[in-house]
């Protein structure tokens, strides 16, 4: 299973009522965080997630509300026991930027790593395949679609018309090689895992609802009301309606907006236009947080 959570659903900059946009995600205890505006690790703490089990770090872009919050955060998971190594990844830039902005975190207790991200590239790390793709904001910016995958069920007879000893039975059904023996000797066909796709700042392309297809959950800005369409252009953004477009598009599981404008106090009187368009949306708020278990 996955836990997915949202501890901040702001944009631009953080209001008294609302944390910068952000997503943590959980699976088999590790964490996987998206963006780090100011303020995230009160966000992520607020919202019952820790801080020291985070070991992997995309940045969407390079706007500061959603990455000026990345000094505080790593010294707070030094201070909660964080030793191992720390990815870090996003667009063209990331190694320069990390390292700026880390110049007033100093001694910190891990190794932290970079990785640059471009269209269509991936990265394997704790379990989690992670796929990145180009969006059409102001500057360069990135989408994350996340997969869990999940492997066939062990099956006896296979196992047994491949030869494959009984004791290597159960090291093969957790994912082992052995002895020139692999886990496909002994599992039926790989089963429907679980799908995350996050998009945030874009204007709507694409490339969001071919990512999003099928997907268990799409997570997506929806920055401003319908009547301001012309400033969601200008600013590369998008309107509630439009992330509503781009989910029945991909005909996901379900949707949530984030990433609310700070001249936008109660989107939820604004909510109706993204239902009407889409029925499975969730107008999430800080700390808004679901498990997705694996389908029967």
């Amino acid at each position: 299973m996955l836990d997915v959570c949202l501890p901040g659903t702001g944009g631009t900059v953080p209001r008294l009522d609302r944390f910068l946009s952000c997503c943590y995600m959980r699976y088999n205890g590790i964490g996987l965080l998206i963006d780090c505006g100011e303020g995230t690790q009160l966000a992520v703490k607020k919202a019952g997630f820790s801080l020291g089990k985070i070991g992997t770090i995309l940045l969407t872009h390079f706007h500061a509300d959603h990455c000026s919050g990345l000094p505080g955060l790593l010294l707070s998971m030094g201070n909660e026991g964080h030793t191992e190594p720390l990815l870090i990844c996003g667009p063209k830039g990331v190694d320069e930027v990390v390292k700026n902005l880390t110049s007033i975190a100093t001694e910190l207790p891990f190794r932290i790593q970079t990785k640059v991200l471009g269209d269509f590239d991936s990265v394997e790390r704790h379990g989690f395949s992670i796929t990145s793709f180009e969006l059409k904001h102001s500057c360069a910016c990135l989408g994350y679609d996340v997969r869990i995958s999940r492997p066939g069920k062990f099956d006896a007879a296979k196992a047994k018309a491949n030869g494959v000893p009984m004791n290597l039975w159960s090291k093969l059904q957790r994912g082992d090689s052995i002895d020139g023996y692999t886990p496909d000797m002994v599992l039926g066909e790989a089963r429907r895992g679980i799908h995350v796709t996050f998009a945030t700042d874009t204007r709507p392309c694409d490339m969001i609802s071919t990512m999003a297809t099928d997907a268990d959950l799409l997570i997506c800005e929806g920055m401003f009301e319908r009547d301001k369409i012309a400033r969601a252009k200008e600013s590369g953004h998008m309107t509630m309606v439009e992330a509503a477009k781009l989910a029945r598009e991909s005909d996901c599981r379900e949707m949530w907006l984030t990433h609310y404008s700070p001249a936008l106090p109660e989107p939820e009187l604004h909510f109706h236009e993204a239902l009407e368009i889409f029925d499975r949306a969730v107008l999430s708020v800080d700390g808004h947080t679901k498990t997705i278990r694996f389908d029967d």
